[in-house]
């Protein structure tokens, strides 16, 4: 008798216990799958660039809006430029901060957008992912490689869970970060010359790929208007 009655107040004080674990259980749960969001949105990329109506220099515009446009729900173009600036960033005001995003995702743009246009069929492969934490910031790593012909590079796709959607903040490309790589050259713009020479080499930059390739040409003063 007393042991069953010590058992169940034993049982009682321990209930909120379950509950706080298996709460938590079911948080991991709730947080969505990365990889299964980076799939559509390589398929709807890959739609685009495969699309017969929209091959060919006339159709660069469209071809690159529509891109952009995809681009845009998966890649946290803000959450970059905030990264690459380091503590620059909480200088800026709210204009200065909105003007370089602008600036840098048309730099972004050119130098790597751009190059997806030349698509030829590679096979993108899906290996393995990482989920780290179970609260604000939940982050990830999804690891691809994408196949072309005997040659497979390595692409992995670093994230931050905003609500429920997985948002891509930096890409590893052979082990090479695109945010570390600007973050380093743009510390030294900012140590030896300042903020406004970064921005006016940036703009200069912007200018030469558009000179120099057969990107399609952006006007960054009208971005965003």
């Amino acid at each position: 008798m007393y042991s069953r009655k010590f058992a169940g107040i034993i049982f009682l004080l321990l209930m909120p216990l379950f509950t706080l674990f298996s709460s938590s259980a079911e948080a991991v749960k709730a947080i969505p799958d990365p990889t299964e969001q980076m799939r559509p949105f390589v398929d709807r990329i890959v739609v685009i660039l495969t699309d017969p109506d929209l091959q060919g220099f006339e159709k660069c515009f469209e071809r690159r809006q529509k891109v952009m446009k995809v681009a845009q729900e998966r890649l946290d173009f803000p959450e970059m430029s905030k990264r690459v600036l380091g503590k620059q960033w909480r200088k800026l005001s709210q204009e200065e901060k909105q003007l370089f995003i602008d600036l840098f995702t048309t730099l972004l743009e050119h130098a790597y957008i751009g190059k997806i246009e030349d698509y030829s069929n590679q096979k993108v492969e899906f290996m393995d992912q990482r989920i780290k934490g179970e609260r604000d910031p939940v982050k990830a790593q999804v690891n691809t490689l994408i196949i072309d012909k005997e040659k497979a590079i390595s692409v992995s796709y670093i994230m931050v869970l905003k609500g429920q959607d997985w948002k891509v903040y930096d890409i590893v490309v052979e082990n090479v970060s695109l945010v570390r790589n600007y973050m380093e050259q743009f510390k030294e713009i900012l140590r030896k010359d300042g903020y406004a020479s970064l921005i006016q080499q940036l703009e200069d930059k912007v200018k030469e790929l558009e000179a120099t390739t057969k990107l399609c040409p952006t006007d960054i003063t009208t971005r965003g208007s």
